[in-house]
């Protein structure tokens, strides 16, 4: 991870919402500019990075933590003052780290975009790291009960209780508040025939969506359902992904997502697993069965989620319309179509989830 991307990173843990395309016009930015001028490497991510001027204090204050020093004071373009980056230890090529930053920036954005499916066995390795270091946060949802807080809405009922135990005497009011807790994420990865060149992506995604969380499911759907979230629970994914291998049964084979779809519901409808959750299925949507009734499940699923998100690994690709009839027959029943072809796809699509 090179230091600019990982400033990105750094905003995106501050909360900021930073999509794929911003990165790449900051990155773009940064590299038709003079990085030894660190007014140019602010004001290019203040332009490129900011939604509104809600983000303006955080990203001043995460500039300064991620470069040490103090950002340049925001006053009108016209009298912008030049400031320069530190100079280079003594004896150092003051432009040698710089221009090695800037081509491993550019080496590490061009590979966020690069299609998983056409990735070389090295550029394979740079994915692996990728998806380990992919920022992962659970959507959250309102507790069902509510704790004791310092200072929320009064609660009646502990501040009457308190008061009796002093005899009635008046004491300190009791006060409540609703927590919140995560809400749980189904990830369900088609792994048919079309599907080949990039299930082992969406299942290295539910890995790390599952390292660490115990409120993640991750099914796979081919010609038959089949719940692969113990095997991928192994703390390698490549030991995660070989023993997921050894148990889906039906790997590069047919597509019968609506009655894979309807065997997930009935086994799982009444579940707690399901209901309130955010549904991920990842597929292209080639459909060799009734495309009506992949239809009606995802709508019955729809019903039952708090959000049903389908990512589609041709979604970003120049020129797709979803043409195919499963996408088409679904579309109406699904809160968002997504790509799921890059890595800066599958950020995104963590985004996405993390905001349900």
């Amino acid at each position: 991870m090179t230091i600019f991307y990982g400033f990105v990173g750094a905003l995106r843990d501050e909360g900021m919402a930073i999509g794929a395309e911003q990165a790449r016009l900051y990155l773009e930015a940064l590299s038709v500019l003079n990085l030894q001028r660190r007014s140019e490497v602010f004001w290019a991510g203040r332009a490129t990075l900011c939604r509104s001027r809600d983000d303006f204090e955080t990203y001043d204050q995460t500039f300064r933590l991620w470069f040490s020093s103090e950002p340049p004071v925001p006053v009108p373009f016209s009298e912008r003052q030049e400031a320069s980056l530190p100079d280079a230890a003594d004896g150092d090529s003051p432009q040698s780290e710089l221009e090695q930053q800037i081509a491993l920036a550019s080496k590490d954005e061009a590979l966020q975009h690069r299609d998983v499916a056409l990735m070389s066995a090295e550029e394979k390795r740079y994915l692996a790291e990728a998806f380990a270091a992919l920022p992962i946060r659970p959507p959250l949802r309102r507790a069902r009960y509510k704790r004791t807080h310092r200072h929320k809405r009064i609660d009646p009922a502990h501040t009457v209780r308190d008061h009796l135990k002093r005899g009635g005497e008046p004491g300190q009011l009791q006060y409540r508040h609703r927590t919140k807790k995560s809400r749980r994420v189904v990830l369900i990865v088609d792994v048919s025939g079309s599907m080949e060149a990039y299930a082992d992506s969406f299942l290295r995604f539910g890995h790390r969506l599952l390292d660490g969380a115990d409120t993640t499911e991750v099914f796979s759907i081919g010609t038959r359902l089949t719940r692969v979230t113990s095997a991928l629970q192994h703390p390698d994914p490549e030991v995660a992904l070989l023993d997921a291998g050894f148990v889906v049964p039906d790997w590069s084979g047919g597509t019968r997502l609506g009655e894979a779809l309807q065997a997930f519901i009935t086994l799982w409808g009444q579940h707690a697993m399901l209901r309130g959750s955010v549904v991920v299925i990842a597929s292209d949507g080639w459909e060799r069965g009734d495309p009506g009734e992949l239809a009606h499940q995802v709508a019955r699923l729809h019903s039952l989620a708090h959000c049903v998100i389908w990512s589609n690994p041709h979604r970003g690709k120049p020129g797709y319309e979803p043409l195919q009839s499963g996408i088409k027959a679904v579309l109406p029943h699904v809160d968002a179509l997504v790509a799921g072809h890059t890595m800066a796809a599958f950020r995104d699509l963590a985004d996405r989830i993390a905001h349900a």
